[in-house]
């Protein structure tokens, strides 16, 4: 049987290789999308004190810190049992509303972006960045890099670190907003609003108007049918900072929603021993192995899926995009897992949007944002939707606040399994016997996942078990002299 590897992939965060045999006949036999890296932040976290978790957790990575710094003060807060105040939520919302525009940029400008811009049979050294602003401009590449550089400013001023933010406390934030700051924020979220506006025509004018993209998109080979997980509020609206969990069908119709207290009532995760990474799974279906359906327990949390378990976007230029994208593409749900990256940009102008309101609100300055937290910590589970879907710490301690526990469920992880599927579709549909492999025809395999805008370095923790390992030995002149391995 011959195998074909793609090792390194690319355009993602962290590591990870793609393994496809061919049988006898030249046609895709499977495929592995495996994870080679281990991070075993749960592990090494038991033992400290649990009010560190915001300033630990954000190490795990450098694209999306804030997420983590978010996720583990919300556990914070159900942890030692207090409810922040509303200036509090508003404060830590706008700060997480500017790192979602900063995020969802760089996936679309620098990850999903040269695919659609240069073509996905460009040459490699032209499909990246530099490519996609010597395509579409200087004047719209100095456009995205403002576009982070300010955001990045509000994560600094409101998280006390333009990188791995500080500010997270139980039940508060260490810092209020002041009105000398406010105006520079009002700017900079319209100025936001207008980038996401920008994108999103751009998304029309170079994807939309090409027919030949548009076919790839709604294709077969980048469509799988399963179950779509995404944060809620009290009107089924799509928010990222708090709110249920609900996820609907292959269907679209509601199947379970939920507080984020309840998650392992509803998601259970397996291993396999051929990668480090888990595979979560809906308890009320069942894993069924790596397929999709209605009686697979196969679920996606990415910007399509949350559009997906949402009735609808809570800011109204974001409604208006939403509603053309479901109506250019069918109606819900959405299949084609390409439609993330649009689906993505309709996110970003959200996300601006609402920052937009929440700097104009009046209580936002409000400086009342450090409560003085007295009860003893016990355990908490804290949620909020990661650009690359739902992310879940969850910690127990014991009556010093010490971790004794700690399990975390990333965005990335939950999309494993359907990224495995998505893979292994697109390369049975690609490639075939006859067909010249090139480097082109492997890129479009890579594409399968990258509309997940997966972070490996996220989402890399094993549970106990085997360990998968492969060891190559090569004499001076590069030669292979002998391959050790277990459980690969």
């Amino acid at each position: 049987m011959k195998k074909v590897t793609i090792d390194p992939i690319t355009r993602l965060e962290g590591h990870g290789k793609i393994e496809i045999f061919l049988n006898d006949a030249g046609d895709v036999a499977t495929a592995y999308f495996q994870i080679p890296e281990l991070r075993g932040f749960e592990q090494f976290c038991v033992g400290r004190p649990a009010e560190e978790m915001p300033r630990i957790t954000n190490r795990i990575c450098g694209v999306c810190p804030e997420a983590h710094h978010m996720a583990a003060t919300k556990a914070l807060d159900a942890l030692y049992h207090v409810e922040p105040a509303p200036v509090v939520k508003k404060v830590r919302e706008l700060f997480y509303s500017a790192f979602y525009v900063t995020d969802h940029t760089t996936h679309f400008y620098a990850l999903g972006g040269p695919d659609f811009v240069l073509g996905p049979d460009a040459p490699p050294a032209e499909r990246n960045i530099l490519g996609v602003v010597h395509k579409v401009g200087v004047e719209i590449g100095k456009q995205v890099i403002d576009t982070r550089m300010r955001n990045h400013k509000v994560i600094k001023m409101l998280g006390g670190r333009g990188v791995h933010p500080v500010a997270g406390l139980p039940g508060g934030w260490s810092q209020p907003l002041t009105a000398e700051m406010l105006p520079e924020i009002q700017a900079i979220a319209a100025k936001n609003v207008d980038f996401g506006l920008f994108s999103l025509k751009l998304f029309e004018d170079v994807v939309l108007a090409n027919k030949g993209y548009v076919e790839m998109i709604t294709s077969d080979a980048y469509t799988d049918r399963t179950y779509y997980m995404g944060m809620v509020d009290d009107q089924n609206r799509v928010n990222f900072y708090d709110g249920l969990i609900r996820v609907v069908g292959p269907d679209g119709k509601e199947f379970v929603k939920y507080p984020a207290k309840d998650y392992a009532r509803h998601i259970s995760e397996r291993v396999e021993p051929w990668t480090y990474l888990k595979f979560p799974y809906l308890k009320g279906v069942g894993w069924k192995g790596f397929v999709d359906g209605p009686d697979s327990g196969v679920y996606c949390a990415t910007p399509l899926s949350r559009l997906n378990a949402a009735d609808g976007m809570a800011t109204p230029k974001a409604q208006e995009a939403y509603e053309k994208m479901v109506d250019t593409l069918g109606g819900k749900p959405v299949h084609f897992r390409l439609a993330a990256h649009w689906a993505r940009l309709v996110e970003l102008l959200y996300a601006a949007e609402r920052m937009q309101e929440l700097a104009n609100d009046p209580e936002i300055t409000d400086p009342n944002v450090r409560p003085v937290v007295k009860t003893k910590p016990d355990e908490g589970i804290g949620c909020v939707e990661a650009p690359r879907g739902t992310l879940t710490h969850h910690y127990q301690t014991d009556e010093r606040g010490i971790l004794t526990k700690v399990n975390l469920i990333v965005g990335t992880t939950n999309n494993y399994a359907a990224m495995a599927m998505s893979v292994k579709k697109a390369a049975q549909s690609l490639i075939h016997n006859g067909v010249t492999i090139t480097e082109g025809l492997l890129n479009r395999v890579e594409m399968a996942f990258r509309p997940y805008d997966p972070c490996m370095s996220c989402a890399t923790h094993s549970l106990p078990g085997q360990m998968p390992l492969q060891v190559t030995i090569r004499d001076a002149n590069g030669e292979v002299v002998e391959q050790l391995s277990q459980y690969t």
